[in-house]
């Protein structure tokens, strides 16, 4: 089961990590600074991977050349997304024990930077990658002008459907917003294969973080700066705008699971597929029960018939049964999508703060950069997008990055995501009668979380 950082624990370890931390330290970065394998020996690192998201093949590229390069040993411990945030506050203000480099999601980014639990690397930006790199990430860890947190890698959201499914229905590929919600709807009225619980487009009914690229595509958000001070826009007309039509999927296109999330809604565009825990055991059986879902890019090797490979279970796609798009706008360009992915920065109290910018450099150089490409993780570097190839996923994933947003850069947006505040908020969506009065409900909740530090 997921743990979450309840809003009391984070508010009093966020005030410890300021006395601990500070402001964020500044070490030297002189990049032409000669570096003595022998002397580092005896010498380790510790990187804390966020999930299980980098490959192995990346693990390793990463110790083996952080070895050859230093000298010293990098040790990579893998951290789960669900309680990344607790172990965060506890590990980042104690020089003992807190981890050298550290991945996070880009949307936990502001927090930490924000109570200076990450060191100043504004001196290695430009050799890091500059403006090349992914500007909405890069300012998610930025504070008052200086860095701390840098891109890590990107994951662009876009739709997934079953084609053939479509076909059934009689219905073509949407090239407006408009056009996309009328078409999903439709497929769940004709349900073509006569399926118990159909969605023409599988959307949970807490799942903000794919319902929000409505609110992104009339022109609403989620909060925004007024003066010195973020407030809450979910009563915001614009925003009203976007929850109407979330409350219109929810209603007439989706039979998800009210309390459903984000998390593996390709099991029901699969035609059978196993429900795994946090533990890789199977504890049920899905079959076809949509025929579109949303969901990061990567997400296409989970998507497909099921084949033996080297005496595994692997999924191969079927361009006959399975197609990938970009949700259009209302422009008919992409609509804004909540872009996933990392950033990754060093830690304030790290003991070895020359040796995290040495793996800092490796994570951004140019062999690492095409290693994210080619196994699917939009790259930190825009120079190396080519990477990702030009295969259908490539091009839907460039094209849903080239209008993507992040979640607001409120130093206290950790602790709403931690509280689980949205998600009870989306949650109540379908049945609500009045969507004005319950965004001013939650607008309520969530301003006095956005400000904390």
């Amino acid at each position: 089961m997921k743990k979450y950082l309840g809003l009391a624990t984070l508010t009093t370890v966020a005030a410890l990590v300021v006395t601990a931390c500070g402001g964020g330290s500044t070490a030297s970065t002189d990049s032409s600074a000669t570096i003595d394998p022998a002397a580092n020996a005896d010498k380790s690192i510790t990187l804390w991977l966020a999930g299980g998201d980098t490959p192995d093949e990346l693990r390793t590229y990463l110790t083996d050349t952080f070895k050859d390069q230093t000298g010293a040993t990098l040790k990579i411990e893998e951290q789960g997304w669900g309680d990344l945030v607790t172990k965060m506050t506890t590990a980042l203000p104690d020089p003992n024990n807190t981890p050298d480099v550290v991945e996070m999601g880009n949307t936990q980014s502001p927090t930490f930077t924000n109570i200076g639990a990450f060191a100043d690397i504004s001196d290695m930006y430009e050799e890091l990658g500059g403006a090349k790199l992914i500007p909405s990430f890069v300012e998610a860890g930025a504070v008052d002008g200086k860095n701390y947190t840098l891109p890590y890698y990107a994951g662009s959201r876009y739709m997934f459907q079953r084609a053939d499914v479509w076909e059934e229905a009689g219905v073509e590929t949407p090239t407006t917003l408009e056009e996309f919600n009328t078409a999903v709807k439709t497929i769940t009225e004709e349900n073509p294969r006569d399926i118990k619980n159909f969605s023409g487009f599988f959307l949970g009914g807490q799942d903000w973080r794919n319902s929000v690229s409505w609110i992104f595509a009339n022109n609403g958000d989620l909060a925004k700066k007024e003066g010195d001070t973020w407030v809450s826009t979910l009563s915001d007309p614009d925003t009203l705008k976007g929850l109407a039509q979330i409350q219109d999927l929810y209603r007439n296109a989706s039979k998800a699971p009210s309390d459903a999330k984000d998390a593996t809604p390709w099991l029901y565009i699969n035609d059978t597929d196993q429900i795994l825990d946090d533990e890789g055991e199977a504890t049920g059986k899905t079959s076809l029960a949509a025929a579109t879902i949303m969901a990061p890019g990567w997400a296409h090797w989970s998507i497909g018939d099921l084949v033996k490979q080297d005496g595994k279970d692997v999924r191969e796609w079927n361009d006959e049964k399975f197609s990938a798009f970009v949700l259009p706008g209302n422009d008919g360009n992409p609509a804004p999508v909540l872009a996933g992915g990392s950033n990754i920065g060093i830690s304030a109290q790290s003991q070895n703060p020359d040796l995290a910018k040495e793996l800092m450099r490796i994570i951004f150089s140019a062999e690492y950069q095409n290693l994210l490409g080619e196994n699917g993780l939009g790259p930190a570097n825009a120079d190396y997008n080519a990477a990702l190839g030009d295969d259908q996923f490539a091009q839907a994933a460039v094209a849903s990055a080239s209008n993507s947003k992040l979640t607001p850069a409120a130093p206290g947006w950790a602790a709403v995501e931690s509280s689980m505040i949205l998600e009870e908020f989306f949650g109540k969506i379908r049945d609500a009668d009045d969507l004005k009065a319950l965004a001013e409900e939650y607008d309520a909740k969530i301003d006095p979380l956005l400000n904390l530090k």
